[in-house]
């Protein structure tokens, strides 16, 4: 059986991470990034940890992991390479109805982390299952490759586009939208030529009604 892939609103939504060290650095800030409220249980942090522990951005409590730790949250990130703390959550997440994402242990996850290529508001995520990370983020680095930093333009463009045509009660169906995000439209969003690009859209979709 494979993984469901989903995209989940974390906007303050509590999340526990166990752990103080570099793997722990990492799911802290993609967590922040996206607006979570994090508690980080360790009894020693890294030192971008710790700047955000006296920083006021994520909670810290300065012991191991003990039972209940888990109570009040949503979502529970262990990054401390330990099987018998990754099995312990497990089980607590399990009667709590938490998941539980574990560093490196497949066997004890609820959910796995895919690799992301992020460009403003668009979000592309690769996964093999937990069964091959270095394919990942070989597939990762050709996409970062693939898509350049003008996408964030461009998702921003689109965006702005389809919100002005809901204000005019024009709703261009999926073929409309498919012919409108054409070759030309690319080579001025990758040119900076930002309005002109958002002009030629809606020109285009509104041929289409």
């Amino acid at each position: 059986m494979g993984y469901y892939p989903i995209f989940l609103e974390m906007a303050h939504r509590p999340c526990v991470v166990i752990g103080g060290g570099a793997v722990a650095e990492r799911k802290v800030e993609g967590l922040l990034g996206v607006g979570a409220a994090v508690t980080l249980i360790s009894p020693a942090l890294s030192a971008p940890l710790a700047a955000l522990a006296r920083a006021g951005k994520v909670r810290h409590v300065a012991r191991e992991y003990a039972p209940g730790d888990l109570a009040g949250c949503r979502f529970a990130f262990i990054a401390t390479g330990d099987r018998e703390v990754n099995a312990a959550v497990a089980r607590e997440g399990g009667e709590r109805g938490v998941l539980v994402n574990a560093v490196d242990d497949p066997a004890q996850c609820d959910f796995i982390l895919p690799a992301v290529v992020r460009r403003g508001e668009l979000v592309v995520a690769v996964a093999t299952g937990g069964s091959s990370p270095a394919l990942t983020r070989a597939i990762r680095e050709e996409l970062e490759a693939h898509f350049t930093e003008d996408y964030a333009v461009l998702a921003e463009v689109v965006a702005e586009v389809r919100r002005e045509l809901r204000q005019r009660a024009s709703v261009p169906d999926g073929a409309a939208w498919r012919r409108a995000l054409d070759a030309d439209l690319r080579r001025l969003v990758a040119g900076g030529k930002r309005e002109e690009a958002k002009a030629h859209l809606l020109d285009r979709l509104e041929a289409e009604q």
